[in-house]
């Protein structure tokens, strides 16, 4: 059994929700991906969750996904008025920085996939100097209508195998980041994969962040 498997999970508005905390998510994907069990992370905010609980073929695309992690004050707080509290938010925005230090300190390898033109590369410029040991195999941002785009989707998946990354970060959007995931998933069983929005602009400093105190509240 994978440690991810092990980890402790609630039910909100009919959807798994993995009750763990910052600690537990990056303990249970470096060991997994150390042990060479790959998987995959979403992050459902109060919007993500609408779509799960209304939209059939939005929740069967993500059915498979390995953990589902609540980011957004309103999931932690539905859970404690329902008497099955989740212990904290972990943010797919947070995890692009919580994750990538752990990588650097467990050796394991970073792709950073998506964003707005040059978001990736200046993402990626920021990591490495935060984490001078941090492995980064590659960056790319897809063109406009690349999911149409035959002959790019297989140089994209040529790119991915020949990288071999542990670790995916997948900026899109939803659901545009959930199909390519699930496009990409079969190439790198042994890889972890993380849907994580506009999060490469927000660490280049192209978008800023809400104050904490602010996203304490979102």
């Amino acid at each position: 059994m994978s440690a991810a498997d092990s980890l402790p999970t609630i039910t909100l508005a009919g959807q798994r929700i993995h009750a763990v905390t910052m600690q537990q998510t990056l303990d249970a994907i470096a060991a997994d991906a150390k042990a060479n069990f790959g998987g995959w992370v979403v992050t459902p905010n109060l919007d993500i969750l609408h779509k799960l609980v209304h939209d059939d073929a939005f929740r069967e695309l993500v059915a498979p996904a390995t953990l589902f992690l609540p980011d957004g004050k309103p999931l932690i707080w539905a859970s404690k008025l329902q008497r099955t509290p989740l212990p904290e938010r972990v943010a797919g925005s947070d995890l692009i920085s919580t994750l990538s230090a752990r990588a650097a300190d467990e050796q394991l390898s970073v792709f950073l996939l998506g964003g707005d033109p040059g978001a990736a590369d200046e993402a990626a410029a920021v990591l490495r100097e935060r984490h001078p040991n941090l492995t980064i195999v590659g960056t790319e941002c897809p063109p406009f209508g690349f999911e149409n785009d035959a002959e790019y989707l297989a140089s994209l998946e040529a790119t991915l195998a020949e990288a071999r990354p542990d670790i995916v970060f997948v900026a899109l959007g939803c659901p545009k980041q959930e199909k390519l995931i699930v496009r990409l998933r079969p190439l790198l069983p042994s890889a972890w994969f993380l849907g994580v929005g506009i999060s490469f602009s927000f660490l280049a400093g192209r978008v800023q962040r809400a104050p904490r105190w602010l996203q304490s509240t979102a």
